[in-house]
């Protein structure tokens, strides 16, 4: 694991939960930023993305 990878996945952890309820256009795209970030730490640290639905728990 790469400690650059796992801070993009912890950044991409928190912009994601800051934004994730927001009913306006500009926090679902904040989300999606935190969702992407989130995902690129996974992939360089050799883990799946995560592509279930935030907030499900799967």
């Amino acid at each position: 694991m790469s400690v650059k990878g796992e801070m993009k996945e912890a950044a991409g952890y928190v912009k994601e939960e800051a934004f994730e309820h927001g009913k306006s256009p500009e926090a679902h795209k904040k989300a999606q930023e935190g969702r992407d970030l989130r995902n690129e730490g996974r992939v360089e640290d050799g883990k799946a993305p995560k592509t279930t639905e935030p907030g499900t728990g799967k």
